[in-house]
């Protein structure tokens, strides 16, 4: 056993000894390795209590493991301080994968309380380690002599990725910066936590009561039915009730004939965690003014560039070049979108003019002229479990993998599904993977994917990965199962399409694995994947109706693909305003700034329309101001269409299951994860650089 090892076991004992780790004969599951097949953690044995001493465990491990790293007297390589960087913690890994997961996905209130002590520990864990100046010293002394060592191209890569993500945390910065930089990411840490927590508490603390059913004309039956159930749990039996959650919130916006009912949802969700106890407009301007004193630490001029230079992007400034190349069109053809439904209002004697809160109402009513589309026709072709037998028939045909149900495996809810996935010829284990879709007061709005665990070379060897799959989609109502949208049906294949790129990840070292490459890099399998779900070759082998067996007709197929450039001008205009907003925010300094003000002053500047707000207003937009995985980057969805767009031209081009385009995907996107750069990568598998053009003619601008 080597050094390194060898502390690492000792931690493991310190930790197992110390007091408070175990109570009442109960072994806290965090501390040893997980005890089944494919470590998947033992949700059932886990209590809240268990997060802190493990944590803190974890800290002491981590301390252990750097000391024996910088105090190696052997000169540094690839061994002996880049592999031990790859498990410096495996206890803190443990706990921290559940602890982020709960954090979003089961944040109940003991939870949330015990959170406001982990994040600053685990804050202080990354402090701990990305400012260890004698580590960094040892990581740029391999890095300097990258090109002298023998290392295999994928070993000089894990290099410099390491030396690349020290400096950027500030590892290369004079004491006195270091400090500076330390108090003000344990002050975002503490906002970030009150941002989330207000916009959760606002989130649950909203909801419409109606007391006359007339009121709900035009609703589908399964959001009147999913309403009632709500006034039910309510103890208002007999009345209904509606949630900013999205399976109830968008029904409304996009079928009640009741106007009054459309703009009171959307004015709730617009000014969603914006006034009261739950306010976040005081916190966002902390959090900005934080963030540019970060930059300034760090020797940027503002919080954008600094974000921007990490990324293929580069620059703020290219990466608003590329939304205004977009949101200039999407802006013009919203205007369009815009004449058609008010056409209808003045055709039906409205006597008013359109309105944000009435966008999506008169938009189903324009699909429903121009297409002769009726999304209620729709849904009952897409019940959830459907929709999984199409996702995971497309997995297998494109990719040869198949998803085998594990009924026993541990699960942190009953709603919890746990499959093994295998290798569709030889049965060979390649992952697991985690669905969670159903929407509840503990879990945050959205949908998301995560690896609970990447594939690569852990302590004990190597390990396939851990996925998880998140939503917040219709529930069943009474006899009918979850019957999806289309924006839900698309969601799921979107997500998956993350969790695929970590289930078939062949790279050989966690930190370049899965999903761990560049942020605007990250949404290209996942947008690719959207559009699988509406292929009619792949619809005819999935939709089919929940009551009478029958297959999705043509007549409806041609619908849909007919309608799949609608309402485009209103879904980008709505999306690059709020990467816009959000590289704006990045800019600034925050002095003295209003946050509504600043987000009108900037929606006149860019030439938002009136009629359609940013996706996410600032007190909601918890990609950016929940942490920092997309401040500064949200404009990342866009840049990853243009990959997308692009590469599906060639899918289209040569037929959606061809297997050789397949092949190419899955070996130069799919498996690569981050073993080389992601442009790279991406013109081995289309030929060429991506062409802009491309999304463009998607989205039928051009």
């Amino acid at each position: 056993m080597n050094r390194f090892l060898k502390l690492a076991a000792v931690a493991l004992m310190c930790a197992a000894s110390t007091p408070g780790i175990m109570a009442d004969n109960h072994a806290n599951p965090f501390l040893t390795s997980y005890p089944n097949k494919y470590q998947i953690p033992p949700f059932e044995d886990i209590r809240i209590s268990d997060f802190i001493p493990a944590i803190k465990a974890g800290i002491e491990e981590q301390k252990q493991n750097m000391f024996s790293i910088t105090a190696n007297r052997a000169v540094p390589d690839f061994d002996n301080t880049i592999l031990p960087l790859e498990n410096l913690s495996p206890i803190l890994d443990r706990v921290a994968n559940v602890f982020y997961h709960y954090d979003s996905a089961l944040s109940t209130d003991e939870f949330a309380l015990m959170a406001e002590e982990a994040i600053p520990l685990l804050n202080e864990a990354s402090n701990q380690l990305n400012l260890n100046e004698q580590l960094f010293n040892r990581v740029k002394a391999v890095y300097d002599s990258r090109d002298k060592l023998k290392l295999s191209k994928v070993q000089k890569r894990v290099v410099e990725k390491y030396y690349r993500q020290f400096a950027e945390q500030g590892a290369a910065l004079p004491a006195d910066k270091k400090a500076e930089l330390i108090k003000v990411n344990d002050e975002l840490s503490k906002l970030f936590i009150q941002y989330n927590k207000n916009l959760l508490n606002a989130t649950n603390s909203f909801f419409i009561t109606v007391y006359d059913k007339d009121d709900l004309k035009g609703l589908p039956e399964s959001s009147v039915s999913q309403a009632a159930q709500e006034a039910k749990a309510k103890g208002l039996d007999g009345l209904w009730v509606f949630t900013l959650h999205a399976p109830s919130r968008l029904p409304v916006l996009q079928y009640a004939e009741n106007r009054g009912l459309r703009e009171t949802m959307y004015k709730g969700y617009t000014s969603l965690a914006s006034f009261g106890e739950n306010n976040n407009y005081p916190v966002i301007e902390q959090i900005v003014k934080l963030r540019a004193q970060k930059a300034k630490i760090m020797g940027f001029d503002n919080f954008a560039q600094m974000m921007t230079s990490r990324v293929m992007a580069q620059t703020p400034e290219a990466a608003t070049n590329l939304l205004m190349q977009v949101f200039e069109p999407a802006v013009k053809r919203s205007a369009e979108e815009v004449a058609d439904m008010q056409a209808i209002v003045d055709a039906e004697n409205g006597g008013f003019k359109i309105a944000p809160w009435d966008y999506y109402y008169y938009a189903e009513k324009v699909k429903k002229q121009k297409y002769d589309l009726d999304e209620n026709e729709v849904r009952p072709y897409f019940s959830l479990d459907n929709v999984l037998k199409g996702l995971f028939g497309a997995a297998e045909r494109l990719y040869g993998i198949k998803m085998v149900e594990m009924p026993d495996a541990p699960h942190y809810m009953d709603e919890v599904t746990v499959y093994e996935v295998q290798d569709a010829k030889t049965g060979d284990h390649v992952a697991v993977f985690m669905t969670d879709y159903f929407p509840r007061a503990s879990k945050r709005q959205g949908a998301w994917m995560e690896q609970m665990q990447s594939c690569g070379l852990y302590e004990d060897g190597n390990r396939r990965p851990i996925v998880y799959n998140v939503g917040n989609f219709t529930r069943p109502a009474g006899d009918t199962p979850a019957l999806l949208t289309i924006d839900e049906v698309e969601t799921t294949f979107h997500e998956f399409g993350h969790a695929l790129q970590s289930i078939l990840s062949q790279a050989p070292y966690r930190s370049i694995a899965g999903t761990n490459v560049d942020r605007d890099y990250v949404e290209m399998s996942s947008q690719l994947n959207e559009h699988f779900a509406f292929s009619p070759e792949l619809l005819k082998t999935y939709a089919v109706h929940y009551k009478t067996g029958e297959v999705i007709p043509d007549e409806l197929i041609e619908k849909l693909n007919n309608a799949s450039k609608f309402n485009q001008g209103f879904t980008t205009t709505e999306l690059a305003g709020a990467a816009l907003l959000d590289l704006a925010w990045g800019q600034t300094d925050g002095e003295g700034v209003d946050v509504p003000g600043f987000e009108a002053a900037f929606a006149e500047k860019i030439g938002m329309p009136e009629e359609i707000t940013y996706r996410y207003r600032s007190p909601y937009f918890k990609h950016i101001f929940g942490d920092d995985g997309y401040a500064s980057g949200y404009y990342t969805y866009l840049w990853s269409q243009v990959l997308e767009a692009d590469a599906w031209e060639l899918f289209e081009k040569n037929g959606i299951f061809n297997p050789k385009t397949a092949a190419a995907y899955k070996k130069y996107i799919l498996e690569s994860g981050d073993t080389e750069d992601p442009m790279v990568l991406f013109e081995k598998f289309r030929g060429h650089k991506p062409d802009p053009h491309a999304l463009l003619r998607l989205r039928g601008f051009e």
